[in-house]
């Protein structure tokens, strides 16, 4: 007698110890590209996806900012990333590693986008917030 499709199903979760069959680890099979012998694309092998850090993505991203003193790029530093001791321009006092703040640059330098980098400074986020435009 033949089996019908439900005594089969039956017979494939007792096989597979309930779990469905779609859910199984797949095994790597060489020269197919899903394991370590058929790394072939430049994959991770053992299939894990490593977590993203949300802090760390958010915080390589610069943004610009228009204002009436220029057009800024402004990136946001973690307290993470903070390693060195900076003067903040807006108050001359330092800010201090381990304190999360706002590394900030000229878009529109007269010498152009290089120059603009690297003359960036370290502002207190408060600092960059509440700056006066009247002297600049």
């Amino acid at each position: 007698m033949p089996a019908t499709p439900g005594a089969r199903a039956g017979t494939l979760l007792r096989q597979n110890r309930g779990m469905p069959r779609s859910n199984r680890p797949r095994r790597s099979v060489p020269g197919k590209g899903g394991g370590p012998a058929g790394n072939a694309a430049g994959k991770k092998g053992n299939g894990e996806v490593p977590e993203l850090d949300l802090e760390r993505a958010r915080a390589g991203i610069a943004r610009r900012e228009i204002a009436p003193d220029g057009e800024w790029m402004v990136r946001t530093m973690t307290a993470r990333n903070a390693e060195k001791t900076y003067i903040c321009p807006g108050c001359s006092m330092p800010v201090p590693p381990r304190v999360a703040h706002l590394v900030v640059w000229k878009d529109d330098h007269l010498f152009g986008a290089a120059a603009g980098l690297a003359e960036r400074r370290h502002w207190h986020t408060n600092c960059w917030v509440s700056r006066s435009y009247r002297y600049r």
